[in-house]
């Protein structure tokens, strides 16, 4: 039997012994406890278009969550941001919708609580969540805004006394028709500008409905939420949060984390391509000896390296503390990009067999769709990294 611990395939330049001793066995628990905890459900769950609650009681005893944060969960102190990348990747590489669960609670709610809550704000919820006692969800895409949220975010808040009225609507917010806490971003009318509110779960007035008919991320519960006259207590404001600006330092950690999780959809689609084409036989020969499918399998391989790469920078950028939005960016538009081209690649390589869920290809194909798409599309990074190396603006 293959020993979980041995160097992935698609590690052609070993990037994981980049990792320290102790990171590194982090990193082997965790792919440990994807592949024989959360593996064998994910097709099932995949299939029924439904997310499956025990999963959270598995990963309360995986040690994984909060291993950013300092001072919460299980980890002394706050690994690097190469192993929260590499982390990333490996969850993704068992499935991408598990993956998106468990950044959506443990990366983009926990780190809003973290990096935009009081010292008390931080006390009150993360310790619950870092446990996953409480789930986090994150609401900031809206119905009619996706990439212009920034500027033309339609959701209100209206300051009352002690309270806050909330207003509008949103749309794709993950984990939110379970979530305990939902960080809900809003514009202040007093003011014009974003701030940010955690709604706790049966607050009056905010309803969550399940987005159906998914082609992709199936298992994880996106919804559509509509807030009418949400009253939410000053307490609940996010106290460091007074503008988009701060709200942009969050999204710029997540950007990145979803660049990982493209290369985690690389990585298996490569690795179940490379065994299919050792094992499949066509014309009495395996298919790996036809020139045209290690062709497929060269190509796949060098965008992983390539990808991983750039992202191993990413890390020690955010680490020294000189990350920018346009580091972000750049690496969202290419790996994903990446990652479209290795999925149909894969998917050739399996021929009919590509399409069917069974032999896994599939359901990342599907998936990598999602992950193409969110955290800004393509042509807004590419935007990004634009203005950063031309000095001009082409947004409209």
């Amino acid at each position: 039997m293959e020993r979980l611990e041995d160097q992935l395939t698609a590690d052609f330049y070993n990037y994981e012994a980049l990792l320290g001793d102790e990171e590194r066995k982090i990193l082997l628990g965790a792919r440990e406890f994807m592949t024989t905890e959360i593996k064998p459900m994910v097709n099932e769950y995949w299939a029924k278009g439904e997310f499956p609650h025990e999963l959270i009681g598995k990963f309360r005893g995986a040690g994984l969550t909060a291993l950013s944060y300092e001072g919460y969960g299980e980890h002394p102190a706050a690994v690097s941001n190469l192993l929260t990348g590499m982390l990333a990747m490996e969850m993704t590489r068992t499935d991408a919708s598990v993956a998106t669960f468990f950044g959506v609670h443990n990366g983009l709610a926990m780190y809003s609580i973290y990096s935009g809550g009081s010292q008390e704000q931080r006390d009150r919820w993360l310790p619950a969540m870092a446990a996953m006692d409480k789930i986090g969800a994150f609401a900031m895409t809206e119905p009619l805004g996706g990439s212009d949220v920034a500027g033309g975010m339609r959701t209100t808040a209206q300051r009352d006394g002690d309270t806050w009225v909330l207003n509008g609507a949103k749309k794709w917010i993950g984990n939110a028709t379970f979530a305990d806490y939902v960080v809900v971003w809003a514009r202040d009318l007093d003011d014009d500008q974003v701030k940010g509110f955690v709604v706790e779960k049966g607050t009056p007035g905010f309803v969550a409905e399940k987005i159906e008919g998914k082609i992709a991320f199936r298992i994880v519960e996106n919804a559509e939420i509509t807030l009418t006259d949400v009253r939410v207590p000053e307490a609940n404001r996010l106290q460091n949060i007074n503008s988009f600006r701060d709200v942009a330092e969050i999204l710029r950690a997540t950007r990145g984390g979803v660049a990982w999780q493209a290369l985690g959809v690389m990585v298996a689609a490569y690795e179940l391509a490379l065994a299919y084409a050792k094992e499949r036989e066509q014309f009495g020969r395996p298919i790996a000896r036809f020139q045209m499918v290690q062709d497929k399998l060269v190509q796949a391989l060098g965008n992983i390296t390539a990808s991983w790469g750039m992202l191993v920078q990413l890390a020690k950028l955010q680490d020294a503390g000189i990350f920018r939005d346009e580091h972000s960016s750049l690496a969202k538009a290419f790996v994903t990009s990446r990652m479209r081209e290795v999925v149909a690649w894969a998917r050739e390589i399996f021929g009919g067999n590509g399409i069917v869920l069974g032999h896994d290809v599939a359901r990342f194909f599907a998936d990598a769709e999602a992950i193409y798409s969110f955290e800004g599309t393509r042509e807004m990074n590419t935007l990004i990294v634009g203005k950063a190396i031309t000095g001009e603006s082409a947004f409209v």
